[in-house]
């Protein structure tokens, strides 16, 4: 599998195929849908540079909003309608996304809370290859929202029960603007059951579990205070959805190991080390470091001797440059980057310090028997005492880097 970006527009555009088609899933909206398209339409005209196609999706309405859409159709360039005759918000979604022929696809509700402006932030990153979803997020610091406390509390709290329930990582399940691409759709939509307003959080969650990149856009939203959507019953049927999901995915249901291969990216490729192997070149980095952090222990010691008195100073100063060491030395010496074995590392830079300790504490013990030896003898003895330890620490780091390596 290529690990190179997948952009969705791999040229210029040189013919009028839309790059985008923004989908408006509508039910009984012949009041908004008017305003809204046109807005919408308006906006991409301005400020999208890629040709794109709106299409309205009308599930089942009993007004004139399929009335509405043709006539909006017929008035506007790149305007379609798509009319289904069962109800449901996810059902219009999958319907108007499968027929498709634009490489990303996008959706928003009919009210428009959410601000125009965050439209290109969200599918640039698809358009690239960059992500293959995006979502907008009402959850994030930056986020500007206005609604009410009713509404805040459920969505946070639904937010916070997928953490609970099915270890999502994305802050917002629920936002009415989000975008995918299509050859991620044409994998993804097979798989989601739910017809109704759970289709975003199982779409998203398939999307996770099968190790997509999912980009989050902080969004301005403030919210329709004529809403119709019926909070017990989208409630209900999100808990149903939940349930059902959770078990889908701990009975191994889903084909997760063949979406991962099919649109999951590849490990990443771990760069070349930047510090060759060899031993000179080690000694001499190492040496350096070695140099500073012995700098760094004196003057911690000397800082705190008095407060302290020696042997507590001297484990503090050991302890502090004892872990900065170890850091700078993985990095620096040994050219070894990332998390991985970090903990042993670590771990051998404490057992280094504990022989360290040994070495220093030890010959101030001998230094302060039976007498008061001046500042600069006590200064000599421990930087005698470190070099042993340094010696040593190289050894120990040494092996532990290079096992890591292998």
């Amino acid at each position: 599998m290529s690990t190179s970006p997948r952009s969705a527009v791999r040229a210029r555009p040189t013919t009028p195929a839309a790059v985008l088609d923004v989908v408006v899933p509508v039910h009984n909206e012949e009041r908004d849908l008017g305003p809204c398209v046109r807005r919408l339409h308006a906006h991409l005209t301005a400020h999208f540079p890629y040709p794109f196609r709106i299409t309205v999706a009308d599930n089942a309405s009993v007004d004139g909003t399929l009335a509405v859409a043709r006539t909006l159709a017929a008035e506007l360039p790149d305007v379609a309608v798509l009319h289904l005759p069962a109800k449901g918000r996810g059902r219009a979604l999958r319907a108007a996304w499968s027929a498709s022929p634009a490489p990303v696809l996008a959706y928003l509700d009919v009210d428009l809370s959410t601000d125009l402006a965050a439209l290109l932030p969200l599918v640039a990153p698809l358009i690239s290859g960059h992500s293959d979803l995006a979502i907008g997020t009402r959850l994030a610091r930056t986020s500007r929202v206005v609604r009410g406390a009713k509404r805040e509390v459920i969505s946070r709290g639904y937010n916070l029960l997928l953490r609970g329930t099915l270890a999502v990582r994305f802050s917002d399940a629920q936002c009415g603007f989000k975008a995918i691409r299509a050859d991620v759709a044409a994998r993804l939509l097979p798989l989601v059951r739910d017809t109704g307003w759970f289709f975003d959080t199982e779409l998203l969650v398939l999307a996770q579990r099968a190790g997509l990149r999912i980009h989050e856009v902080p969004v301005d939203w403030v919210d329709d205070p004529d809403s119709r959507v019926d909070i017990v019953a989208t409630a209900l049927a999100d808990l149903r959805g939940i349930g059902r999901l959770a078990r889908a995915l701990v009975t191994g249901a889903l084909p997760l190991a063949e979406l991962r291969a099919q649109l999951g990216r590849a490990p990443l490729t771990p760069p070349p080390a930047r510090v060759p192997v060899g031993l000179p070149r080690q000694l001499v980095r190492f040496a350096a470091v070695g140099v500073a952090s012995t700098l760094a222990y004196l003057a911690l010691f000397v800082a705190t001797r008095g407060v302290l008195g020696a042997q507590a100073a001297n484990l503090l100063a050991l302890l502090v440059t004892a872990v900065a060491n170890t850091a700078a030395n993985r990095r620096l010496t040994f050219g070894v980057t990332g998390r991985r074995h970090a903990g042993r590392h670590h771990l051998q830079g404490l057992l280094a310090l504990a022989l360290g300790l040994a070495l220093t504490s030890g010959s101030l013990a001998v230094l302060h028997a039976g007498t008061t030896p001046s500042r600069p003898l006590e200064l000599t003895v421990l930087v005698a005492a470190n070099l042993v330890a340094t010696v040593s620490r190289f050894v120990l780091l040494r092996l532990a880097m290079h096992h890591g390596r292998t």
